[in-house]
């Protein structure tokens, strides 16, 4: 069944009338077109008329009915100009079922301006979306080597409280570094075959971060898809506690909703979201999901991370003591993460969805810091968050090859590239949750 385009903004900003050409069959999720019987016929045959099939006998779909199609039960795509019907297919998706929920209705093809898919081209011409597999197996053994070091000083030295201070910093590193890790196993095919890339991603989330795989995904490939877009981005739904962007605040204003002291949300930022994000917000969402979704496998994994830490910090510090102190190193590494994360999307243009194109999306909502060894390092390569969003799929060791390719494609199609200092980054963060108490406020107390 063919479908026909209507009136819709493209990526290029341009409008795609109703003379255009036939845009493809209705497909079903696997790729296969329906059996419908009918023959399949050309775009340029059908739009000359000089088909062997008759016009008459292919379905044609305006935008208007497709966008009908956007509910949990009744789910269709348009993808190069194709509708898929991926409703019996959704809930099996491995990003989870919402992450084509987002996209019901719409034109999901992901490169919409021909430049931006000639840069792709070009780069998987310069094979910048192979992984290499050194880079990666350095990055696990200096991950390692903090965790024996650890125990090493622990085991020499006993468990004083200066001793006690630096195992939990080296422990602290190690973690990190981990998060950076396991998100690049999330989305890089760093083995050749991917049970092994499987595995991995296990061992590092769960085994040496006590998370959950599935939780993680579930809610970040929405992010991927849809950052900084309402509801459809799980990373900036933090209501009730901070209010963030232009959108959240007015909503919360006009209606008079004031569960906290807004005014002061960019105080209470340094102690509540700093120290507790990782130890208690993270911590306690994943063991949630997990419990309630039955994934048993991540339970298993999951349960290996607090086993290790009893073998090998239970003769020193007892089942307490051991308790306190994961907990004292996801807390110490909580204002390390949530700045390196939160500092490239908080400050960034935030709305309701506006079907904009793949690259327009992934641009304006995210900035990029300033390269620099240490840099590189101390965000796992996610200063580059440009390059990251825009292609996800890519190692992080080929981010700064690419970004001056990409900051010159966004020259030419106006879009902001934006690259600032770690330090302005971080205060970024303040500023903009500053700027969204003074939206509210003004909101709140119109009369």
């Amino acid at each position: 069944m063919m479908m026909q385009i209507g009136e819709k903004q493209a990526g290029n900003g341009s409008l795609v009338g109703k003379n255009q050409p036939p845009v493809g069959e209705k497909h079903q999720a696997n790729d296969k077109p329906e059996a419908n019987g009918k023959a399949e016929v050309s775009p340029k045959q059908e739009a000359d008329g000089k088909g062997d099939t008759p016009r008459k006998s292919l379905n044609l779909y305006s935008w208007q009915e497709i966008q009908r199609h956007n509910q949990e039960a009744d789910q269709w795509l348009v993808i190069n100009r194709k509708v898929y019907d991926v409703t019996s297919w959704a809930d099996r998706h491995p990003g989870g079922h919402r992450v084509l929920h987002h996209y019901a209705g719409e034109d999901a093809t992901a490169q919409l301006v021909e430049d931006f898919r000639e840069l792709r081209r070009t780069l998987e011409a310069m094979n910048m979306f192979s992984a290499s597999l050194g880079f990666f197996s350095l990055h696990l053994i200096q991950i390692l080597i903090l965790e024996v070091l650890a125990w090493l000083m622990l085991w020499h030295f006993g468990n004083g409280w200066p001793i006690t201070i630096c195992i939990s910093f080296l422990l602290t590193i190690s973690q990190a570094q981990s998060s950076f890790l396991q998100h690049d196993t999330g989305h890089l095919s760093i083995f050749k075959k991917s049970k092994w890339n499987h595995l991995m991603h296990r061992f590092v989330m769960c085994h040496l971060k006590g998370l959950s795989v599935k939780w993680w995904n579930h809610r970040h490939f929405q992010h991927h898809i849809k950052p900084n877009i309402y509801p459809k981005d799980p990373d900036i739904d933090v209501g009730p506690l901070f209010l963030v962007g232009d959108l959240q605040p007015l909503k919360y204003g006009k209606k008079k909703i004031k569960y906290i002291d807004y005014e002061k949300q960019h105080l209470y930022f340094y102690m509540v979201a700093l120290p507790l994000l990782m130890p208690v917000y993270f911590n306690l969402q994943s063991m949630q999901v997990m419990y309630l979704r039955r994934y048993w496998k991540d339970i298993v994994w999951v349960s290996s991370f607090y086993i290790r830490y009893f073998i090998a910090f239970g003769p020193f510090y007892g089942i307490f003591g051991t308790i306190l102190l994961i907990y004292l190193v996801k807390f110490l590494e909580s204002p390390w993460i949530a700045c390196v994360t939160q500092m490239s999307h908080i400050p960034m243009k935030m709305s309701r969805e506006e079907n904009r194109d793949w690259l327009s999306t992934q641009v304006l909502a995210t900035c990029n810091v300033e390269q620099s060894f240490f840099n590189d390092w101390f965000t796992g390569h996610l200063n580059f968050q440009i390059e990251h969003h825009l292609f996800p799929t890519m190692p992080r060791h080929n981010y700064q090859k690419v970004a001056p390719l990409v900051r010159s494609l966004c020259a030419k199609h106006g879009l902001q590239y934006v690259n600032k200092p770690i330090l302005k980054a971080f205060g970024d963060i303040v500023r903009s949750l500053k700027k969204s108490a003074a939206l509210w406020m003004d909101a709140y107390y119109e009369t």
